[in-house]
């Protein structure tokens, strides 16, 4: 058992015996998913998590995690990035080709800036580098899950150029050919449509969306930035529509 393992079940049991906490019963129950190989990283996190009230599912390698996912999905999973078969990166990209909508959180022991950007290029949504606490990582499942809930929330359309938005399908469709947006492009983008034509400064962006809890950077920002570009303007690289501002943020500009 690895020293950060065994600091996870540590977490886990001493917030069971601390929190006096309702649990969730019966199929109101958020589903979650943990593919992971090492044993006692599982259990500790699937301690923690089943005392929250989540019904916990687990894969210890990338096959099964697509296998399950695709079977029994989840409203959301935890991928480790080192895996015994094929990495995070590749277990992601197979999960976004039969389920665009589920929040992925990607685990890793890596800090180097470019796993991060090429784990959001595949489609995970957030990510923890390892060692984390059980805290951190209940906080952010938490402010995806509420993201989630407000992606859901039914809303109007809204046309901005060539592209008609579907918050509640969450879809942009463009030259009738529709693409489905991420819940975090959703709430991105229903933020800039709130304020069209106002500049958004990066640090209200990752407050509102991400909640200061989840210690996002500003190229998160940025990266879901160019993924929404690359879905709304006709030349991503000389946007018309969602703006720089430099030095502070973007703006939408509809019209």
């Amino acid at each position: 058992m690895t020293r950060h393992s065994r600091d996870l079940r540590s977490q886990a049991t001493q917030a069971a015996d601390t929190r006096d906490t309702t649990r969730v019963e019966g199929s109101d129950k958020r589903r979650v998913l943990v593919i992971e190989d090492e044993p006692d990283m599982v259990r500790g996190l699937r301690d923690a998590m089943t005392f929250e009230g989540f019904d916990v599912l687990s894969a210890n390698s990338g096959r099964e995690g697509v296998d399950k996912q695709r079977e029994t999905p989840a409203h959301l999973v935890i991928l480790d990035l080192m895996l015994p078969d094929i990495n995070g990166f590749k277990v992601c990209e197979e999960i976004r080709q039969f389920d665009q909508h589920v929040p992925v959180l990607m685990l890793t022991a890596r800090s180097q800036e470019a796993d991060k950007i090429r784990g959001f290029e595949v489609g995970a949504d957030d990510y923890v580098t390892k060692p984390f606490s059980i805290g951190e990582l209940l906080a952010r499942i938490n402010a995806m899950f509420r993201r989630l809930d407000l992606a859901a929330t039914p809303a109007a359309q809204l046309r901005i150029g060539e592209c008609e938005i579907d918050f509640k399908k969450q879809t942009v469709t463009r030259n009738q050919r529709a693409e489905v947006l991420s819940f975090y492009e959703v709430e991105l983008l229903r933020l800039l449509c709130e304020r069209v034509g106002e500049p958004v400064s990066r640090d209200e962006i990752l407050e509102k969306i991400w909640g200061l809890e989840a210690a996002p950077t500003n190229r998160t920002v940025d990266n879901f930035i160019v993924k929404l570009r690359r879905k709304l303007e006709r030349d991503p690289k000389n946007p018309r529509h969602i703006l720089t501002v430099y030095g502070f943020g973007y703006k939408l500009v509809s019209d």
